[in-house]
């Protein structure tokens, strides 16, 4: 019997600005699901909430693919209905929540950028997606923003898979370590008026200090409790910093899969029964861009 899993991306129907992004990444997975046997349910065009909640029910599995600030209430409906590929709605609500989130890495010794209630600072939605909101400024942050200290350095992310396993009430972590997909380049352009854009990267990159960054993707990932396919924002200056933390599918699995031999289905479906590989095998690199545009390098 054919299994079925539900892959509810939210861009595609309901977010015109980010929906080239959701469409790529819905495609890699889409592509990769087929691949190793699944069929593949997405949600029509009405309610989002309501789609997952009607089709969720018939599949083995599903996966949530939303803006930060969405990704909890859709991940909960299909928790509810269906077995769960990606991060727990709970942690998810906690890492959309950018100053609770960093406030926690800071207890925990994981670097992240200081406070900075006046000067030229970074101010950035308190609940956000990529690099939407986010600018540079003298000014004062608004109504649901917060302040950062600018760090001016090396633009990098990791993509990991934390794994997990599911008892009978509970969530209990497998043991396994995060399986680290690519540490990946991200290009992010600062305009005249200081507003930051997302606009791609290259992927699998090894910059001087890899090492360093990849410890702190994992610890990361540990301190805040994530599952599934996670990406760490991070600037590499006099220290790593973490600056953002994304529990979710990134636009970074688009470069990875065209050089990984693995298939990220696999990855995600063992991932969250506590398995998976210890490794990847990536072979060249690529790069990538918002439109889901890809050249192998």
């Amino acid at each position: 019997m054919v299994m079925k899993v539900l892959l509810a991306e939210y861009t595609t129907a309901h977010d015109p600005h980010l929906a080239p992004e959701g469409a790529a990444m819905l495609a890699v997975l889409t592509q990769s699901f087929r691949r190793c046997g699944y069929e593949v349910m997405v949600p029509g065009s009405g309610d989002f909430g309501d789609e997952i909640d009607r089709i969720a029910p018939a599949c083995d599995m599903g996966l949530v693919i939303a803006p930060d600030h969405l990704l909890s209430r859709y991940t909960k409906i299909l928790e509810e209905n269906t077995h769960n590929l990606g991060c727990g709605f709970m942690t998810a609500a906690l890492c959309a929540n950018k100053v609770q989130a960093e406030k926690i890495l800071r207890l925990h010794a994981v670097p992240v950028p200081g406070e900075a209630p006046s000067g030229r600072r970074v101010v950035k939605p308190v609940k956000g997606c990529g690099a939407l909101g986010v600018r540079l400024s003298e000014g004062p942050a608004g109504t649901d923003e917060f302040s950062q200290e600018y760090i001016e350095g090396e633009h990098v992310s990791v993509s990991l898979v934390a794994s997990r396993v599911i008892g009978d009430a509970c969530l209990y972590f497998s043991g396994k370590p995060p399986l680290v997909l690519a540490v990946n380049r991200q290009w992010i352009d600062i305009d005249s008026e200081g507003r930051f854009s997302y606009l791609g990267g290259e992927t699998p990159v090894h910059p001087a200090r890899e090492a360093e960054i990849i410890r702190t993707a994992k610890k990361t990932v540990e301190v805040l409790g994530c599952q599934g396919y996670c990406g760490i924002d991070m600037v590499v200056a006099d220290n790593v910093y973490v600056v953002d933390v994304n529990p979710r599918i990134t636009t970074s699995l688009v470069g990875i899969a065209a050089c990984m031999e693995e298939e990220i289905a696999d990855i995600l479906v063992a991932a969250s029964k506590g398995g998976g590989p210890d490794q990847v095998h990536l072979a060249g690199s690529a790069r990538f861009d918002t439109q889901g545009r890809v050249t192998r390098v």
